[in-house]
């Protein structure tokens, strides 16, 4: 016996294309309100005592409606296997629908209420700056850890090869005031406290190289390997400054060495173009791109900032000055 308080299931006329013949069935169309959703119940006019085909929910293909003040001129339903169900009673459709206890997703929403479509644009929009700005420094700082320092070393050793065979030059400094440079490069790191690690287990082997060309610069390589070009060492000569301004800039980038910014680099730009591609699928191949380029320029400034404290607080523990460096840095 059905329950007085449940009102009963409105019927409506439709066709069934069920794939065994080319001409439609007339059946009578209901809902029943389940658990996991309305099942969808045909009850064929041309056999007269025939048990109803009863469809459950997830073996039904429900369409959707795209437009709300426009809505299709008949609604067509997937039966999968069993062909398909043609209603022409669009709105009467819909209100068995809802009777039944179908709720429409958030894409249904979107399509057919433009607040909806705003809101979760909106939203979307906010997740994804949240994620480039926050989610993306932390992943790349976590992943970064489990990076082996081989890696590092067999980058850096293939990025200092191009750039000999392109802008770099053998270094023009006698070798006796490199190897001055060397010596006080090796007491900075000597002196270096580990509570200024950012990762207590990355001990990378650190070197000081030379080179001519670039002008007056220095950088840090992945694993360790720091170069400084004659440039530099020529400008803090002119100014009339002491070896501590080179060192300072050398403190400055072993910060570098021991933040890893560049391995860092690599893995947020990996982390949001993996964000990006499931976020936005198939579009975000030219997303990526660019989202990858402004990260490298907004996160090597905070790199720079950070490489800039590391110095700071090395020279202040060696009791070396600061502001020799900030002068040659000006």
């Amino acid at each position: 016996m059905s329950d007085p308080a449940t009102p009963p299931a409105r019927l409506l006329q439709g066709r069934w294309f069920d794939g065994l013949s080319s001409k439609a069935r007339p059946v009578m169309v209901s809902l029943q309100p389940t658990p996991r959703g309305p099942s969808l119940v045909l009850h064929p006019l041309s056999e007269p005592g025939a048990e109803p085909v009863v469809f459950a929910w997830k073996d039904v293909g429900w369409p959707e409606a795209w437009n709300e003040h426009k809505p299709q001129p008949r609604v067509v339903v997937d039966l999968r296997d069993q062909g398909s169900l043609e209603i022409d009673a669009v709105a009467d459709w819909r209100a068995a629908l809802a009777a039944a206890g179908e709720r429409p997703g958030i894409a249904q929403r979107m399509q057919t209420r433009w607040p909806v479509l705003l809101g979760v644009t909106v939203a979307a929009a906010i997740g994804l700056t949240l994620f480039y700005r926050y989610g993306t420094p932390w992943a790349a700082t976590q992943l970064t850890r489990f990076v082996p320092v081989g890696w590092e070393t067999s980058v850096a050793e293939n990025v200092l090869k191009q750039m000999d065979d392109g802008t770099l030059k053998p270094s023009k400094l006698p070798r006796e005031r490199q190897d001055q440079l060397k010596a006080r490069f090796d007491a900075l790191v000597q002196q270096t406290p580990k509570t200024l690690h950012r990762y207590p287990d990355y001990r990378p082997p650190l070197s000081l190289e030379f080179r001519a060309g670039m002008g007056a610069n220095a950088f840090a390589l992945p694993g360790g390997k720091i170069v400084m070009t004659d440039g530099i060492v020529k400008a803090a000569a002119e100014k009339g400054l002491p070896d501590d301004a080179l060192v300072g800039v050398l403190a400055h980038e072993i910060g570098h060495v021991v933040h890893r910014h560049t391995t860092r680099m690599v893995v947020e730009q990996g982390v949001l173009n993996m964000g990006l591609g499931l976020a936005l699928g198939d579009v975000s191949g030219i997303v990526s791109t660019g989202a990858s380029v402004l990260t490298g320029l907004a996160y090597s400034r905070s790199h720079e900032r950070e490489a800039d404290c590391y110095a700071i607080a090395l020279m202040r523990h060696t009791a070396l000055p600061t502001a020799p460096m900030g002068k040659l840095l000006l």
